[in-house]
């Protein structure tokens, strides 16, 4: 053994096992000598020719004496012969080249041992053991030690060859003869190495880019640059090209090609400007990456990623302009594509997917790319970006509309049609799309329109419930009314209230439902068997589409949107009236078919619908509806047009005379100084002279003549005749006495009114309405409360409130109410003196019949036992707690229920201090629920289960009494209760009386 070991190297026919990789890395660490400062990562290898010829020697004789390196040198001697360019070039006397040459055989020789050892079958881990490293893992030493011979290879062997403007450099020139050849031969080495993983890693993470440009050029530059390369060569590194460009990360390789490219900023500073034919070429090639599966996402990662990441990251995130300029390149199509129509085909899901990315800092890239390529898509070709984005964007939303005929009889009830994840994200897409987009371009409002329905339905769902979509819905919604014509947004409104069929809803079959991550899904609703049931669901489901859009249109004040809202359904209102009353009701006429009674319910379904949005929205938005004279203008015009057409009378003739008192009081308020008028406004306000003076000769009630004359003349006066009824009028729309602005024509601005002169005393409509307000009070002596005698404690002020809050008009009444509950916010020490004087004003107006006269009194009831609950509480209680007899008991119950509505609002406004009163408060409200009369029972248990949730369900040993009390309540009626028990339910029954 001795002998063979100190004997000359085995003959070359004689066979030797195969090298071991760890006798490869060594043979390559002895080619490039010990590592110096120079071999930092990412530079060139400091070896001078010197070094590498006496480098190449000691390998040399290594290879050929040493014992136990024949294996490598039979090894290295099969890979030259099989690439005779590197086995001159390592024999040739040019030292750079020689070493590449020598280098790149080695690491073939590598890679041969390190497939083999990958083929070969894996030994079996022990048990318990982890599994084995893989035979072709490389240890972290010799890792090091191949990094450092790739970057040499590729700095001696590929570099110094590329043409001119594909290196880092300025480059060679074209090159003469062999140059070509040499650089074939480096690049097919360096393709073969990056098929194996354990070269391929380090080799592309490091070197992809000069790779390419080697491929590049000898693939598809001109023929000068490939001398010495044959076409069956050429196509060799067309079809390597590809491969490498597919096998790695798709991000790195756009990153890549647009460096190669010469895109600004990309490329360094030394390099040189691409040539043409590689600009053209690197387009061809992005093209086709982005037009691959999951292309778009990676041409997008590529281009907005920084290697570096971190804050490269962040700062590409608030770079908009490139976001921008990336997602016109998306919206370009490319030439080799086969048509437009199969490129929007195959790229615009993926751009949908943009809009899901969960990274935080890259989400606002990918939208910002997606947002923007979609609205250059969708002006660009309309018809294309409808099919392929916009429709599959509202997909989820459409397959519940009831313009889509849903095959629903298949589905049993409670199927999903819609799960809560897929709306969710399609809500939140349309936000990013359109909201975040902002383009009002007549496409994205025809498609946005079409869904409207269905997302104000959730939008009402949402906040009826506790749902995150309710501010995205009601952001979209906005935005359409905000940016859509006004004659389009209130044709939507329109379509909302359910007054037209222009905007599709919700399937009638379709049912929202809460979801279990805080949105909802849309299900295939349940029939209801019972009649009264579904009635109820349905009147329910009316009453709260109309709150939300009441709602939604507080929040277009400014813009003026809510105004003509308004003074539209105004009209609507009219015109519905005369319609009915031209009509005769198929009911009366015995000879009415089956079609014109129900032409005539459509009709009057029509009219309730239009006075309960009229209803809503004067309670909602009407105090800050009207933006400009214009509006105010058209509203009064509109309300006195009805009321000299059609005086007010029947059922409806309540809200009627409400509506025109609160017209006419808008424009004595604007007159009285609301609003600084100009001379042009009053050119407005003249329209309505005609009109009033009509009313003031033909309407039946003589206050609302002579008010009527009073605006006449200060509307042709310009307001330098103003007489004081418009102080009381402005009054009942502002909610507060005639404020600094009115004025009188006996006083200066903000004084009471003195009493006329002589000569005008009995002619001017003072005077008439003076004599008029008297006689309407000397009936009230004998029929009516009287108001509680002004003593001399009271002040000036304060007496004429209290006088007013027993007017006969319901407005003058309801205002002075007001006034007076501003007092008590105010704590006026003169108004909390007389608490009790005013609690008794409050709680006899609180049997009014009008609304807003016994609201009024409500909130003054309110205000004052939350400034001194151990006071007033008692008092209320006992009168909620008094069951009257005979043919008052109906009207006890209605003054009791408002007593119920008035110790809830007391409840809400006392907090946590509800505790010290918990005890009478529940007793009361129990008492409510075992009352013969069944609405009083249902206000008192929903009475009773607001003032649980504002306790917090602390009942203590009353618990059972609570919960027994509304369960003997619904078994013994045998239904479930006409209105929801939980808040507001007191009012609800109020409203519906």
């Amino acid at each position: 053994m001795a002998a063979l070991a100190g004997s000359s190297p085995a003959m070359a026919g004689e066979a030797q096992p195969d090298p071991e990789p760890a006798r490869v890395v060594e043979a390559l660490e002895l080619l490039l000598g010990p590592p110096s400062d120079g071999d930092s990562p990412g530079s060139e290898p400091a070896l001078c020719p010197e070094t590498l010829r006496r480098n190449a020697a000691a390998l040399e004789e290594r290879l050929s004496r040493a014992a136990g390196w024949a294996a490598l040198r039979q090894l290295r001697a099969a890979v030259l012969s099989r690439a005779p360019a590197l086995a001159a070039g390592a024999a040739g006397s040019e030292p750079g080249w020689a070493a590449a040459c020598g280098l790149l055989a080695l690491l073939l020789c590598l890679k041969e041992r390190l497939a083999a050892l990958a083929a070969a079958p894996a030994a079996p881990a022990a048990p318990g053991a982890p599994p084995p490293p893989g035979a072709d893992t490389l240890s972290v030493g010799q890792e090091r030690v191949v990094r450092r011979a790739l970057r040499a290879a590729v700095g001696l062997g590929l570099l110094p060859h590329l043409p001119p403007g594909l290196g880092p450099g300025p480059g060679l020139g074209p090159p003469p003869g062999a140059r070509g050849a040499r650089l074939f031969a480096a690049v097919a080495a360096l393709v073969e190495l990056a098929r194996v993983p354990a070269l391929g890693a380090p080799l592309l993470s490091r070197h992809l880019r000069l790779l390419l440009s080697g491929l590049c050029g000898l693939g598809h530059g001109p023929a000068a640059l490939c001398q010495g390369v044959s076409e069956a060569e050429r196509a060799q590194c067309r079809e390597a090209l590809r491969d490498i460009l597919d096998r790695v990360y798709q991000p790195l390789a756009v990153q890549e090609l647009l460096v190669l490219q010469g895109q600004p900023k990309q490329r360094s500073v030394s390099a040189g400007a691409a040539p043409a034919w590689l600009r053209r070429l690197c387009g061809h090639l992005l093209s086709e990456r982005l037009l691959r599966p999951g292309g778009v996402q990676a041409v997008v990662r590529g281009v907005l990623e920084g290697t570096d990441g971190g804050a490269g990251a962040e700062a590409a995130a608030l770079d908009w302009r490139k976001c921008d300029a990336v997602g016109k390149i998306l919206a370009a199509c490319p030439q080799q594509c086969l048509s437009l129509e199969d490129y929007y085909r195959q790229v615009c899901p993926q751009i949908l997917d943009l809009l899901h990315i969960q990274d935080k800092v890259a989400a606002r890239q990918f939208q910002r790319v997606a947002t923007t390529t979609l609205l250059t898509m969708a002006r660009e070709q309309p018809e294309l970006a409808q099919r392929h984005l916009l429709q599959p964007l509202l997909a989820p939303l459409r397959r519940c509309s009831e313009a889509t005929e849903l095959a629903l009889e298949d589905l049993t009830a409670g199927a999903v049609v819609v799960p809560e994840a897929e709306l969710g994200s399609c809500v939140e897409d349309m936000v990013k799309v359109y909201v975040v987009g902002n383009d009002s371009s007549s496409l994205l409002l025809g498609s946005l329109q079409s869904v409207l329905g269905v997302v104000f339905s959730l939008y009402s769902f949402a906040k009826q419930n506790v749902s995150y979509l309710r501010s995205p819905c009601q952001d979209i919604l906005l935005w359409f009314l905000e940016k859509a014509e006004r004659e389009q947004s209130l044709a939507v409104l329109q379509g909302l209230a359910r007054l037209s069929s222009l905007v599709p809803t919700l399937h009638p079959q379709c049912q929202l439902r809460v979801g279990s991550e805080g949105g909802a899904a849309v299900v295939v609703g349940e029939t209801s068997s019972d009649e009264d049931e579904a009635l109820y669901q349905k009147i329910s489901l009316e009453q709260c589409h109309v709150e939300s859009l009441v709602e939604l249109l507080s929040h277009c004040q400014k813009s003026g949107l809510a105004g003509d809202f308004f003074i539209h359904c105004l009209k609507e209102l009219t015109q519905v009236a005369a319609e009915d009353e031209a009509a005769p009701s198929p009911a009366v006429e015995p000879a009415g078919s089956l079609l014109e009674l129900e032409q005539h319910q459509a009709r009057q379904g029509r009219k309730l619908l239009v006075l309960q949005l009229v209803a809503a929205l004067c309670e909602g938005v009407s105090d800050t509806v009207f933006t400009d004279i214009v509006q105010v203008q058209e509203f009064v015009a509109a309300v006195l047009h009805r009321a000299c057409a059609h005086p007010a009378r029947g059922p409806g003739a309540a809200a009627e005379a409400q509506t025109l008192a609160m017209a006419m009081g808008l424009v004595a308020a604007v007159l009285g100084g609301a609003v600084q008028l100009k001379s042009s406004d009053f050119v407005v306000l003249k329209r309505l002279v005609p009109l009033l003076e009509e009313l003031s000769r033909t309407y039946p009630e003589p206050l609302t003549q002579e008010l009527a004359q009073d605006l006449r003349i200060a509307i042709c006066t310009h307001g330098a005749c103003s007489p004081g009824s418009l102080g009381t009028a402005a009054g009942s729309v502002l909610g507060r006495e005639p404020g600094p602005g009115a004025r009188s024509p006996a006083g200066p601005p903000g004084t009471a009114p003195s009493p006329p002169s002589p000569q005008h005393r009995h002619g001017s409509p003072s005077a008439r309405r003076d004599r008029s307000r008297e006689q309407s009070r000397e009936p009230r002596a004998s029929g009516a409360p009287a108001a509680p005698s002004a003593d001399g404690a009271a002040p000036p002020g304060l007496q004429e409130l209290l006088v007013s809050a027993y007017d006969p008009q319901p407005p003058a009444r309801a205002a002075a109410l007001r006034c007076l509950a501003s007092l008590v916010t105010q704590r006026d020490p003169e108004a909390l003196r007389l608490q009790e004087k005013l609690l008794q004003v409050f709680l006899e107006n609180v049997q009014h019949e009008d609304a807003f006269v016994y609201l009024s009194a409500i909130q003054g009831v309110a205000l004052l036992s939350s400034e001194y609950p151990e006071r007033i509480l008692p008092v209320l209680l006992a009168q909620y707690e008094c069951r009257a007899q005979g043919t008052e008991e109906a009207m006890a119950a209605v003054t009791r229920m408002k007593l119920g509505e008035v110790l809830m609002r007391v409840t809400r406004a006392l907090g946590d201090m509800v505790f010290q009163h918990r005890e009478p408060l529940i007793r009361a409200f129990l008492r409510g629920a075992r009352d013969p009369d069944s609405a009083l029972r249902a206000s008192s248990l929903s009475n009773l289960g607001e003032l649980c949730q504002h306790l917090g369900f602390q009942l203590g040993s009353i618990i059972q009494e609570c919960s027994w009390s509304e369960t003997r309540w619904v078994w013994h009626s045998g239904c479930s209760p006409r209105f929801p028990l939980g808040a507001g339910g007191s009012r609800q029954w109020m409203r519906c009386q």
